[in-house]
């Protein structure tokens, strides 16, 4: 699945700040390099970075094979790498990246725990921006019906059902559904379920998993029928054409509500965080970040010297002053209307999705069983049953279990 990495708007932004910023706040006399992504908020991230001195930038679109060629260097030929939720798991599997705990530990205490990145509970990278799902709706239906913004499940369902008897829409909810196993993730981590135990187990037959297959099965009933097969393209364009009322949509898709051009229902949508799982649960949603990673064929003093200048490139001044590059998880940015909704899920407590190569099989198994569950009447302790199955035997042949 192709995640945009910033806000449809900010594809115009070519100016990297667009404002006066602090300057470093060390002056920093240790060579300092990094390879990321050519795009608008690591242009940002990375003049200011500069600010500090003796810092080389490298940007460009095949910076993940750049990457594992560099950080396998002996010394790295990259200090530092700016990475996604997939695109830091092969640096991860073959051992290129650092620990970051003890530097957060000296310099890093601001940081907030959305940021701190997280594998076998030692910190490996720290976030800076994220794509997220989350609700967008339509404020004069929600006006004239008189209802209240959804917090959780319960309540959107419960709208859906007044939004439906009114018939006002075609569908009252709409969510990209093609990527099933995606939701399953989303609504089950929500719900505070975790995939694996005793260290790559599968763990989803549960009472976790069965509540997150009976919600799927609920919201289905709200839903164009043919929602497996319904991308966020064409959830955007149902949203757009005003044939539902409310959608579980990326933050990237925000921008296009008002756009003129395609869009009917300009100035009536508004967002908001993505539903909890329940009552009292976490957001129904996973933040695609993108952040930095520090090489571990580099120095210490390097390492320490990469981290003080990242610090400075991810802080509160590069946020505000370039608003529109992406959707900032750095503490203090202050997010605009189109940000809002991203915001408010990774504030509400949104996990970020636990990308790694284990996972990629269990989303693999969750995939090829979820839709025989919703379509065809399999039986949810029979789907559940079948996921940990294949993801067993895709392990096995993986080498990851024995």
């Amino acid at each position: 699945m192709k995640i945009a990495r910033y806000l449809a708007t900010a594809a115009a932004v070519a100016v990297l700040a667009t404002g006066a910023r602090a300057e470093c706040t060390f002056e920093n006399d240790v060579p300092v390099s990094i390879s990321a992504a050519g795009f608008a908020a690591w242009n940002a991230v990375t003049a200011a970075m500069q600010e500090c001195g003796n810092v080389t930038v490298e940007l460009s679109q095949d910076f993940q094979e750049k990457q594992a060629t560099g950080m396998a260097a002996r010394p790295s030929l990259y200090t530092m790498g700016g990475v996604a939720n997939s695109s830091m798991v092969p640096l991860l599997n073959a051992g290129l990246i650092r620990p970051l705990d003890d530097l957060v530990a000296r310099y890093g205490q601001h940081l907030s725990p959305q940021q701190l990145i997280r594998v076998d509970g030692q910190i490996m990278a720290i976030a800076m921006m994220v794509n997220a799902q989350h609700l967008m709706y339509r404020s004069d239906i929600f006006a004239d019906l008189g209802l209240e913004v959804p917090t959780d499940y319960d309540q959107l369902i419960a709208a859906a059902q007044v939004i439906r008897d009114a018939g006002v829409v075609d569908y009252p909810f709409g969510a990209p559904w093609s990527t099933t196993w995606l939701i399953f993730a989303d609504i089950y981590l929500g719900y505070g379920g975790s995939f694996f135990a005793d260290g790559f187990q599968p763990a989803v037959n549960n009472e976790t998993g069965l509540a997150t297959l009976a919600r799927m099965a609920e919201l289905t009933e709200y839903m164009d029928p043919e929602y497996l097969v319904s991308d966020s393209t064409y959830v955007q364009q149902q949203l757009q054409n005003g044939r539902v009322a409310m959608a579980n949509l990326w933050a990237s898709r925000a921008g296009a509500m008002n756009d003129a051009a395609e869009s009917k229902v300009v100035g009536l949508v508004e967002f908001a965080s993505a539903p909890a799982s329940g009552p009292g649960t976490l957001p129904a949603a996973t933040l695609w970040w993108d952040g930095v990673v520090i090489a571990r064929n580099v120095t210490d003093a390097e390492a320490e010297a990469a981290f003080r200048v990242a610090m400075e490139g991810l802080d509160t001044e590069m946020a505000n002053a370039n608003p529109e590059a992406a959707i900032w998880i750095i503490p203090g940015f202050e997010p605009g209307p189109i940000a809002a909704g991203a915001a408010a899920t990774a504030q509400n407590g949104a996990l970020p999705y636990p990308a790694s190569t284990h996972m990629g099989l269990m989303q693999q198994a969750i995939a090829d069983n979820i839709g025989a569950f919703l379509t065809s009447g399999m039986a949810a302790e029979a789907t559940l049953a079948q996921i940990e199955a294949d993801y067993l035997e895709s392990a096995r042949e993986a080498g990851i279990l024995q």
